[in-house]
């Protein structure tokens, strides 16, 4: 079972006032600690027993915190008039109207709309900015292909090895009359001469292609060897 809900009350008995003023103490003094680290905020705290012992912390001086805070108390509050706060408000919204026009016409400068207004020295800074951003997506389109012929060629060395021990299970042994191993061949997935070596693929260049294709040439940008 959970455990009730506690009344928020004085606690009569002294022993018990105790124990939970040093529980709840200790827990109050590690939340302030947590919220100094955590959000970077100036952090005054200042509790007094009832038998009138202090317990402060700060995570600067206590004194910068005092002070700050009565220099803070005697300044009036910025927003504190009506119209002010119209004003301010009006002021954020103007620039969040001008940071989004910006971030649009940025936007379709890299798409190459509206380029009239531009001068050499803004062009010049759009063309290093799309050079440099498909330089990006070239290099992270390369990643991803490699990764694939990776994957592709432990596909295959996996097929491979299959093959051999499903040669061996019905031939026997690597051994075999060549005879048999042609026979094998013709009729499954074909195997080198050397029944050990793995598959690879790798990336080349695309190469003008015959109608009749030989076996081993390249088809497209991967090659099986």
């Amino acid at each position: 079972m959970g455990r009730g809900k506690i009344v928020i009350r004085r606690i009569d008995n002294s022993t018990s006032r105790q124990v939970t003023f040093s529980k709840r103490r200790s827990g109050l003094l590690k939340k302030a600690k947590e919220l100094a680290i955590l959000c970077d905020a100036d952090v005054g705290l200042i509790i007094f027993s009832s038998t009138g012992r202090l317990y402060d912390f700060a995570n600067t001086s206590m004194r910068s915190v005092i002070e700050r805070y009565n220099k803070v108390r005697e300044e009036p509050h910025p927003l504190a008039n009506p119209i002010s706060e119209v004003k301010y408000w009006q002021s954020e919204a103007a620039n969040l109207r001008q940071q989004l026009q910006n971030l649009q016409a940025n936007h379709r400068h890299l798409m190459g709309e509206d380029l009239s207004g531009l001068n050499v020295k803004d062009l010049q800074n759009l063309e290093n900015q799309l050079e440099i951003g498909l330089k990006g997506v070239r290099m992270r389109k390369d990643h991803v292909l490699i990764d694939e012929i990776k994957e592709l060629n432990r596909q295959g060395n996996l097929i491979h090895q299959e093959n051999l021990e499903l040669y061996q299970k019905v031939y026997g042994t690597r051994n075999a009359t060549r005879e048999d191993s042609n026979s094998f061949i013709n009729n499954s997935l074909r195997i080198r001469e050397d029944p050990n070596e793995p598959f690879c693929l790798q990336l080349c260049q695309p190469q003008q292609v015959n109608h009749e294709t030989p076996p081993g040439a390249t088809i497209g940008r991967l090659q099986l060897q």
